[in-house]
């Protein structure tokens, strides 16, 4: 008996940690069978649809609790690899934003800019609706505040962190978000037990500085994913993560061995700012 009250009573304890530590995603519109749709679309890049396997954007974009009818704000998209996916899907009901940092900050500011701008004027039919934003990023301003229900960042963390305006962008991301809006973040992921000093300038950053970075914004953590994970990443390479796929900074030298391990190790992380 007494065994019994004691196991109740560290249920009572421990169920609601438990509860916390891993909100369920909300249920996402989005079938497999549009997803298999986007994901075979003819107008995206080959190179880019070659990466599917690395990138899981289907399982990605689910955990996210991603709906079709939401406004979602991407984070500096780069080449557009995920525009490819939540331009179309987010296009009848939804809204897609490409935040995009200010051209006049630097020329490489401006030759993203001008390359992601001409990529969604080459095809109305799938960019048309697309709503581009640029932003200062010592002071990201990325909408009306409370307008978004969804902000996404892929490998884009450790960027800031090395420019050290991380904890203004996240700020950022809290403004734009509705109350109960979700915050979905990949990034590459450091070896467990470093900091982040210990990977300054080498592209991966540790899980808890990622998570503490939300945090002091006022995010709440909602759950983490083993989706993005890469076990093969050893982190340990003299030009850091661009040593691997897609940049392979190296060249020809030990080509192969990093064509083996592939795209690398990351976290996905699950916020909410707090809310309805």
């Amino acid at each position: 008996m007494k065994r019994t009250l004691l196991a109740l009573s560290l249920a009572v304890l421990i169920g609601p940690t438990l509860a916390t530590a891993a909100t369920p995603a909300p249920a996402s519109t989005i079938s497999h069978a549009q997803f298999a749709s986007l994901l075979a679309g003819d107008w995206r890049v080959p190179q880019n649809a070659a990466r599917d396997q690395y990138r899981h954007p289907e399982q990605t974009l689910q955990f996210f609790g991603l709906r079709d009818d939401q406004t979602v704000i991407e984070i500096t998209p780069g080449n557009g690899w995920y525009s490819e996916l939540l331009a179309p899907l987010l296009k009848e009901k939804g809204h897609y934003v490409a935040a995009i940092v200010a051209p006049s900050v630097s020329d490489y500011a401006r030759k993203s800019a001008d390359s992601l701008k001409q990529k969604y004027a080459a095809d109305p039919a799938h960019y048309g609706k697309v709503e581009v934003v640029e932003y200062a990023p010592a002071a990201p301003v990325l909408g009306k505040p409370g307008s978004a229900d969804t902000v996404l960042t892929f490998r884009n963390v450790h960027n800031w962190v090395d420019a050290g305006n991380e904890a203004a962008t996240f700020k950022a991301f809290y403004e734009v978000l509705k109350p109960g809006g979700t915050l979905g973040v990949v990034d590459h992921r450091a070896k467990s037990g470093t900091n982040a000093k210990d990977n300054e300038k080498n592209g991966y950053l540790p899980t808890d500085y990622v998570i503490k970075l939300a945090q002091n914004a006022g995010f709440t953590l909602a759950g983490e994913s083993e989706i993005n994970a890469n076990p093969k990443d050893t982190k340990d390479y003299p030009d850091g993560v661009w040593t691997l796929p897609p940049a392979l900074i190296k060249g020809d030298q030990d080509r192969a061995r990093y064509l083996a391990i592939g795209e690398s190790d990351r976290m996905t992380l699950r916020f909410i700012k707090p809310g309805k």
